[in-house]
């Protein structure tokens, strides 16, 4: 992965510190390490943000801030990973998390029509949180291991590639 391609799409310093939820992280947000672009930084961060993405809790992009700033990794990665779970992926997210836990625990899956009240909280969600909540942490724990070393794999494979280019460059043939 290029780092010029991340520069380009990830949000810039200055917005994240201006935002007006994050701004109240402060001087935190200028730590350099946040920004850096490295392969460390970027695959950690990419690693942290896709088990935060699969927990069926409120505020993801919070979390991410939060646990990008603790485990100083890049912040904006973190960030726009994390997006990954948004209202349109959400739903499949997490009904394939709810199969995943029944089929782990060997429950039946149950077809319940969800319904945002605190009624169904109170009686719906009660029947399935159990297989909900594990598949969400096994499915956040294999994505998390599979993207943090699938991005490590390609951050190599792109530094190979531009030294062999480099090197084909270098090499004059000789008439």
């Amino acid at each position: 992965m290029s780092r010029r391609i991340l520069k380009r799409y990830l949000p810039k310093p200055q917005y994240i510190k201006e935002h007006k939820h994050l701004r109240h992280f402060g001087e935190w947000l200028s730590t350099p390490n946040l920004w850096y672009l490295n392969r460390r930084s970027v695959a950690w961060a990419v690693s942290i943000s896709l088990f935060i993405a699969f927990i069926p809790v409120p505020g993801h992009t919070l979390l991410a801030v939060i646990a990008a700033i603790w485990a100083r990794v890049n912040l904006p990665v973190c960030i726009s990973v994390v997006w990954f779970n948004n209202p349109f992926t959400m739903g499949p997210i997490y009904f394939f998390n709810y199969k995943v836990g029944a089929w782990l625990l060997g429950s039946p899956i149950e077809m319940i029509e969800f319904e945002a009240t605190w009624q169904w909280l109170k009686t719906g969600f009660l029947t399935i949180w159990q297989p909900f909540l594990l598949g969400s942490v096994v499915v956040g724990l294999v994505a998390s291991i599979l993207g943090g070393l699938g991005m490590n794999y390609s951050w190599r494979l792109g530094v190979y590639r531009h030294w062999k280019e480099r090197v084909r460059k270098r090499i004059v043939p000789q008439t």
